[in-house]
């Protein structure tokens, strides 16, 4: 029996059944759920590391007329990325938002886009996988918008506003595609692409088509300049809410894009082209640093950082266009471990600060002072996160940079070995900003706010699991080459 359309269908009955609910019953409801999904997604990757890449079309029709599920070592590597990320948010949920009005509305837009991911994942065809980018971006905007003040509604807004415009513009470019090969199936026109090369008929149809789809997954992932409505999103959010957006959301889109640039092939995705999408990840590198060390707010510091961390996964597309295949895979390998580390280690992050801010009342760093007597436990998870977010080892985000660094080495790209290494610094300010005012010591606190154990014990899950990732990182990386076009489509 496959498990793939478990991985789609669970979610979304759980988001039908949390509207139905007593909301007493949601929270312990949607941890249960949660350690079931992932116990279904573990069991979708021992599958597919013992038998091989597992497709499945639901209803038993293919694509345009029905859903066509696949799950390549890359897909189910994601799944269990997203299954681990999610149940230590739901248990911070479960409890922090106890209570609140915020309870009501998080438990059904959760699911749904837990399912939006996981369809997108394991999606094989474009249509479906706009289907699923509106599914998680509205989800993603009710999210942002349950706090309900009017800072939190206008950062929906903006964020509503942006989604709408990559939905479209990524939307027109699928019609076109359709228009010039007559089908959507990502293996289709791989092949179509491949056999027809760039100087058809129809490339030009193809090369607006690509263009439009990958500006607007660009300004959906918040790549700079584009990433405007991400810190306000972000940092005003909810902090499961924040964790999730950061962590997983946004991973969305580039992973779109990085199946495009594949299906493409080098004839429709030059070099030059790749060079500038670096660029803009490390200008975004140096921006979102820079900006990070400058923010007054806890939470608004670490989605200056998201935008920062951003930029090094597009360093991929430099360093995997190239024409050597050893400095290819090191690009390959660095990247998706490197989206493995930030997802852990800013949800971690995240999770971390909420904790926090609860504790002592207030959203602005300089109010930390003296809280490492009485948060040790969040402050080392914000601190874990932290290392592997400016890349020491033994944390994944070193052994990502390492790997990136040598791809750099090997194809002769020396400029992304400043990025890589300045990023890192930038990154160590900002965060030693946080201990800074965290170990000082102030005057005594009248009233101090003690935050649930459960509440610290995620945070401090996700922001070890940063670290551990580093240590076992060579067999992820064996499970995420399985039969993906991905890395068979290495150049």
């Amino acid at each position: 029996m496959s498990l793939l359309p478990a991985l789609v269908m669970l979610p979304l009955s759980a988001a039908l059944a949390s509207t139905l609910l007593p909301l007493r019953w949601r929270g312990p409801l949607g941890v249960a759920l949660a350690v079931l999904l992932a116990g279904v997604a573990c069991g979708l990757l021992r599958t597919v590391v013992g038998d091989g890449p597992q497709a499945h079309a639901l209803g038993g029709w293919a694509p345009p007329l029905g859903i066509a599920l696949v799950a390549d070592g890359l897909a189910a590597g994601m799944v269990v990325l997203t299954a681990t990320v999610a149940l230590p948010c739901a248990l911070h949920a479960a409890l922090g938002l106890r209570g609140e009005a915020a309870e009501d509305g998080f438990w059904p837009l959760f699911w749904f886009m837990w399912a939006a991911l996981n369809g997108i994942w394991l999606s094989a065809d474009l249509f479906n996988l706009y289907v699923g980018l509106e599914l998680l971006g509205l989800a993603a905007v009710g999210l942002v918008a349950l706090k309900g003040s009017a800072s939190a509604l206008a950062a929906a807004m903006r964020y509503l506003l942006a989604a709408l415009l990559g939905s479209l513009a990524y939307l027109i470019g699928v019609a076109l595609l359709y228009a010039a090969w007559g089908s959507l199936a990502l293996a289709d026109l791989a092949g179509f692409m491949a056999e027809a090369g760039v100087a058809q008929s129809g490339s030009l149809t193809t090369l607006v088509a690509l263009g439009l789809m990958s500006a607007g997954l660009l300004l959906k992932t918040a790549l700079f300049p584009l990433h405007g409505w991400l810190p306000p999103a972000h940092g005003g959010a909810l902090p499961p809410v924040s964790a999730l957006l950061s962590a997983l959301v946004i991973k969305a889109s580039l992973y779109i894009l990085m199946r495009l640039w594949i299906m493409a092939g080098p004839a429709l995705t030059p070099l030059a082209l790749g060079w500038l999408l670096g660029a803009l990840g490390a200008a975004a590198v140096f921006w979102g640093g820079w900006m990070a060390l400058r923010q007054a707010r806890l939470k608004h510091l670490v989605a200056y950082s998201t935008v920062a961390q951003i930029g090094y996964l597009f360093l991929f597309f430099p360093l995997f266009g190239v024409a050597n295949m050893d400095a290819a895979r090191l690009a390959w390998d660095g990247t998706l471990l490197m989206l493995a580390a930030h997802a852990l280690a800013k949800a971690g992050m995240f999770l971390a600060a909420g904790n926090l801010v609860l504790a002592v009342g207030s959203p602005h760093i300089a109010d930390l002072t003296g809280i490492s007597r009485f948060r040790p436990l969040s402050l080392m998870s914000f601190g874990l996160a932290g290392v592997s977010l400016m890349g020491l080892p033994p944390s994944a985000g070193f052994t990502a940079k390492w790997l990136l660094l040598q791809s750099a080495l090997a194809s002769g790209q020396w400029v992304w070995i400043i990025v890589l290494v300045g990023g890192g610094l930038l990154s160590a300010a900002y965060v030693f900003r946080v201990f800074r005012h965290a170990f000082v010591e102030g005057p005594a606190r009248d009233r101090f706010a003690s935050p649930p154990l459960a509440l610290e014990l995620s945070a401090l899950a996700l922001g070890s699991a940063s670290i551990a990732l580093g240590l076992v990182a060579q067999a992820p990386l064996e499970w995420l080459r399985i039969g993906s076009p991905l890395a068979t489509g290495v150049p």
